[in-house]
């Protein structure tokens, strides 16, 4: 069979990300990488692949089947839509955009042309989350009364040495929480009503770096959501999931899911329950789901090329990454008014 020939557009540290999981799919191949930086030349050459520094160039010239879109949040819109407009089916890595105006450009241009696009939100793929699903959805758990996500890590000082990453809209909302926003929409429903405050006291930057957020869900549930990147904790997706070996593995749990016959604690995948007695004076019994860990950015890869070649739709198109982004959206609004 032939290989599905795909490119990658930026060089970061996402960029290289997926390289490394397009060079361990057997059924993908990179044919191109475009990003204007003198490493990127230097990878691309090291890859032994088609190097551009314009993206126009490298997608009139190679003509890819399928495009990773993993640029500053600022180019996720133009590079995506020019991959659309050309028909090619593209990943855009996640914020789908830096706003809701933006992002919905690309869901017209999208659905205008009939192309697809899958987001990158890559928890969605991730076999921990598969497991969470189908334990709620099986009912299980109950109804939903609460939630409560934690995502605080101390990013290094030398994070914040690029320049974009002091600048408004940088901060952890639309870097981080908009993963969690993603993946709790994801487990429990829409989101109605947020109430937010954020500070920058931590590092003094244009953007915030810690926020609280309090949710609304329309099945009736309650969430919070508790986030930094200035503080020491050992609660967050990255740290606890241990998906991605570059971060210090702690076996913690994020997410804290309450429901009116069980709970469930994520990522470890612990759930509590009655057993003949329930209430505060009944001991719970405990177990652990088991869950085979599997790479969710090769998973991703795999879904991608089943859009790519018509046997598949996104699980998560710029018109439900865009859902996401309207939840961050407004709790950067509130918490400015609160300010």
């Amino acid at each position: 069979m032939n290989r599905i020939r795909l490119a990658v557009i930026g060089a970061g540290a996402i960029g290289r990300k997926h390289i490394d999981v397009i060079q361990q799919t057997p059924e993908a191949e990179l044919v191109a990488l475009a990003d204007p930086s003198p490493q990127a030349q230097t990878l691309a050459a090291s890859l032994g692949v088609a190097w551009y520094a314009d993206i126009n160039d490298m997608l009139d010239r190679t003509n890819p089947q399928g495009v990773i879109n993993a640029t500053p949040n600022t180019l996720h819109v133009p590079c995506a839509i020019a991959c659309v407009e050309r028909g090619i089916p593209v990943l855009v890595e996640k914020p789908v955009a830096e706003s809701p105006e933006r992002a919905q450009e690309l869901v017209d241009a999208a659905a205008l042309r009939g192309v697809p696009v899958l987001v990158g939100h890559h928890r969605r793929h991730n076999a921990l989350t598969a497991a969470a699903k189908t334990l709620i959805d099986s009912g299980e758990l109950g109804n939903i009364v609460a939630v409560s996500a934690h995502w605080i890590l101390q990013k290094p000082d030398d994070y914040f040495d690029v320049a974009w990453r002091r600048e408004p809209g940088a901060g952890p909302l639309l870097v981080n929480l908009v993963h969690d926003i993603d993946l709790l929409r994801y487990l429990l429903g829409e989101i109605e009503e947020v109430q937010a405050m954020t500070s920058n006291a931590g590092r003094g930057f244009a953007n915030e770096d810690s926020a609280v957020v309090n949710l609304r869900f329309a099945c009736g549930a309650l969430g919070s959501a508790v986030l930094s990147d200035c503080g020491v904790s050992p609660w967050s997706w990255e740290m606890n999931s241990a998906e991605n070996e570059i971060y210090a593995h702690t076996p913690e749990n994020c997410y804290l899911i309450s429901g009116s016959k069980g709970a469930l604690a994520i990522p470890q995948m612990r759930w509590w329950r009655y057993g003949e007695q329930r209430g505060w004076h009944a001991p719970l019994l405990q177990e652990t789901l088991a869950v085979e860990p599997i790479d969710p950015f090769i998973l991703q890869l795999r879904h991608f090329l089943q859009v790519i070649v018509g046997e598949a739709e996104p699980i998560i198109d710029a018109a439900d990454a865009l859902r996401s982004l309207e939840v961050i959206d407004a709790i950067r609004q509130i918490s400015q008014k609160a300010a």
